[in-house]
């Protein structure tokens, strides 16, 4: 028997360093390592020609995203000089190279400060404004998202080392990372958050997955091998914790994802197996938003077929073990129709549905735009979430307790409908004490109220509170009380805030500025 074979751990030693000779002779030694690094370095930092490049690309992203392009979209990856600046990222990572890092992230933050930017005029200027399914596909990220972001620069660290076809796969890279920077521009443009937020969180997880996959290539094949034996299996266990932590959240997106199309297909089936097999499900929309859910259905069905919707409505929430809402809009045929019969049906269900629901827009935009003075060209609406949007005009001798009413009774006459009316800029109301009073009466929680709706329609994250301590204090005065009962209130509406000098029987509000401490 061998020395080799009678000691395991002697055996496993040979192995891996034979392993690890073969990985620097084949893998390693091939390679023009200062070359390549010289490459990706020429081709990672700012310059005119990028931020220009980043705003053409941005810009044709943006409008295949409102047009719901998919092939405009593609085409702004082409122009994209993104892949520079990210492999460069992840090449000095490898390296432990910050200046080169410091580099590739300021041409980074000049990108999509550039993108972001360019995108929102191009959304403000232009009249669609609704978010399309292109758009809306970039909000809710999810595992699969990091997997195209992963395969994606696998193959763009792939080829810039081995030279080949750095272009087409920059493209790749590209489409992981400029549609979510146009959709960012898009929710600021709109100022739709939960679109803006979305995208953001897309961007970045596909931003770093594309670095540390990058990373991690870029170490196998020998950049950085000088390293320490220590540093290197540090720097492989943080890249991982980094990937499984990113990939937590992720995989619960996409499990919710998973379930809603589960759901929606025994939703299909349950209409389908209801009103038997001549029938047809043309249309099926699901809200999950809301709760119960909101199911919509058009079904194409024999006169026979003919079901009650609130039978329907409680066999369906019992077959999914949660509550729903439904409505179908059936389309009865009579005896002997034909398919010429049901695509005729079917056309002028689909074309009174949607001269519905333009009607419903119009009467929406008449009733907000007659509320704010406006023309109901200058309301914006957004389909999808039934939000509307209005910047009020000056009327005159109203106050803002005019235009919050305004938008109240409107909002109670479109109660599906979500109603912001802006009013134009003034002054916050006085919030009154009582002598000697530390509490709020109905008078000053009114007046507390009304400014916090002044603020979330102007975007005011934080409001400026007279007498209001830095600190804990274990005695308040009078003053210190008054305040805090004050900012307890506005806490409650979402609302920060910070100390500002002040005392008396009466405070007011204001905006928070650079002078405001605490």
């Amino acid at each position: 028997m061998s020395t080799e074979a009678a000691d395991p751990s002697r055996q496993y030693r040979w192995q891996r360093t034979s392993l690890y000779r073969w990985w620097r002779s084949a893998v390693v030694a091939p390679l023009d390592h200062e070359c390549i690094v010289a490459r990706i370095t020429e081709e990672s930092g700012w310059s005119p020609r990028f931020a220009f490049m980043t705003m053409m690309s941005a810009g044709i992203a943006v409008l295949g995203l409102l047009l719901s392009s998919p092939a405009v979209v593609i085409g702004a990856m082409l122009i994209s000089p993104l892949m520079g600046p990210i492999l460069g990222l992840g090449f000095s990572l490898a390296l432990f190279d910050f200046v080169e890092t410091r580099r590739s992230l300021t041409a980074l933050l000049v990108g999509m400060i550039v993108a972001v930017a360019f995108t929102a005029l191009i959304v403000l200027a232009s009249p669609l404004k609704a978010p399309t399914a292109e758009i809306l596909a970039r909000t809710r990220p999810n595992l699969f998202d990091l997997l195209v972001a992963l395969f994606a620069a696998l193959a763009g660290t792939f080829a810039i080392i081995r030279g080949r076809g750095e272009t087409i796969v920059g493209v790749a890279i590209a489409t992981a990372l400029m549609p979510p920077l146009a959709v960012i521009g898009f929710g600021l443009a709109t100022w739709n958050l939960p679109v803006l937020a979305g995208a953001l969180a897309l961007f970045i997880t596909n931003l770093m997955t594309i670095a540390l996959a990058a990373t991690v290539v870029a170490r196998f094949y020998g950049f950085g091998h000088y390293l320490s034996t220590q540093q290197s299996w540090t720097q492989t266990v943080v890249l991982l914790m980094v990937f499984v932590t990113m990939s937590i959240p992720l995989g619960f997106s996409l499990r919710r994802i998973a379930a809603e199309t589960v759901t929606a297909t025994q939703v299909r089936s349950f209409l389908s197996d209801r009103f038997g097999a001549t029938s047809r499900v043309t249309q099926l929309d699901i809200d999950f938003d809301l709760a119960p859910i909101a199911v919509r259905a058009v079904v194409i069905a024999p006169r026979s077929a003919a079901r009650s919707n609130a039978a329907l409505e409680r066999s369906l929430a019992a077959q999914l073990k949660r509550p729903v809402k439904l409505q179908v809009d059936q389309v009865l045929l009579g005896a002997g129709a034909g398919a010429i019969d049901a695509q005729r049906a079917e056309l002028q269900q689909t074309s009174a549905a949607a001269a519905s629901e333009n009607a419903e827009i119009a009467e929406v935009s008449r009733l907000v735009a007659l509320a704010a003075g406006v023309s109901p060209d200058a309301v914006t609406i957004d389909r999808d979430h039934h939000r509307v949007t209005a910047t009020a005009a000056v009327l005159p001798g109203a106050a803002m307790t005019t235009y919050r009413t305004l938008e109240q009774r409107i909002a109670a006459a479109l109660d599906d409908w979500d109603i912001k009316i802006i009013p134009p800029l003034g002054p916050f109301p006085r919030i009154s004490f009582a002598t000697g009073a530390d509490t709020l009466d109905a008078s000053a929680k009114d007046a507390v109220l009304l400014s916090a709706w002044q603020a979330q329609r102007w975007n005011i994250r934080a409001l400026a509170v007279p007498g209001l301590p830095t600190k804990e204090v274990a005695r308040p005065t009078l003053a210190q009380r008054r305040a805090l009962a004050v900012a307890t209130l506005l806490k409650t509406q979402g609302l920060a805030t910070v100390p500002a000098p002040g005392n008396g029987d009466s405070l007011e509000l204001r905006p928070v500025t650079t002078g405001d401490t605490g």
